[in-house]
């Protein structure tokens, strides 16, 4: 019981950890474009501040960082990985350790980005600068509503401790359409590239982060697609045939 307990424990603290670093996320990526006090106290450093130094540091501290996520995310995400990986790792902690991992990434990208702050493009009109704000905002609200369209608390590792220390096995997820997974196969992915993009004011610094992760998630979900294939099967494949992978412009059967 003991055991079971520090599992829980391990899951509820990494994901009560992941839960604050992604709210941190939301203003780290708004940068200076939010005004409020409360807000810049609560987040002190942004995409936009810090220390600036020569250009190519800057550049290359930033992909570095954004390349260390890519890498962790990827390997650490595919199937041969996890069965390798549960060998030394208790399997009911392995996407608890997963989310902590990610986490701890994103905490050393928050500390250590370097700003670019050369404006790109910049909304002057209040009206198209609330507008932008607002399509950011729904981007990041399409993230978190889409985790809880299949199984939020099993993406993030809450669920298998909860299942350990119950005493009970995890049942295989289900493959279905439900929701947005109609009309887009990853609308998680799409959430974030709105947030990402929809911004008011773009400096250098903020364009070549949309960027880089915009090409990560291209390659990425490639990898991902593959897997789900492989373990889903002509389901999947029928899938992708009928719904587009990030932007509805067709829509897929609706399941009755």
């Amino acid at each position: 019981m003991a055991g079971r307990v520090c599992v829980l424990v391990y899951g509820v603290v990494t994901y009560a950890l992941f839960f604050v670093v992604f709210l941190y996320a939301i203003g780290f990526v708004a940068g200076d474009t939010v005004q409020a006090d409360l807000i810049q106290k609560l987040v002190p450093k942004n995409i936009d501040t810090g220390e600036q130094g020569e250009l190519w540091m800057a550049v290359l501290i930033n992909v570095a960082i954004l390349g260390l996520f890519g890498v962790q995310h990827s390997i650490m995400a595919r199937p041969a990985f996890k069965e390798w990986w549960t060998q030394f790792v208790p399997k009911p902690v392995e996407r608890s350790t997963f989310v902590l991992a990610t986490s701890l990434i994103l905490i050393l990208m928050f500390c250590q980005w370097r700003p670019i702050p050369q404006e790109v493009w910049r909304i002057d009109s209040q009206a198209g600068f609330a507008a932008l704000l607002a399509v950011s905002g729904i981007g990041w609200l399409i993230v978190l509503a889409a985790t809880f369209m299949i199984d939020h608390f099993d993406l993030f590792g809450l669920k298998p401790t909860y299942l350990h220390f119950a005493g009970r096995e995890a049942e295989p997820l289900e493959f279905k359409q439900v929701m947005l997974y109609r009309y887009i196969r990853h609308p998680i992915m799409t959430g974030f590239l709105i947030a990402f993009w929809a911004t008011p004011v773009m400096t250098a610094g903020h364009l070549l982060f949309a960027a880089v992760v915009t090409a990560y998630v291209l390659v990425a979900l490639q990898l991902e697609e593959r897997d789900l294939v492989t373990a889903i099967g002509e389901p999947y494949r029928n899938y992708q045939k009928d719904v587009p992978m990030l932007l509805p412009l067709r829509f897929g059967k609706q399941d009755k």
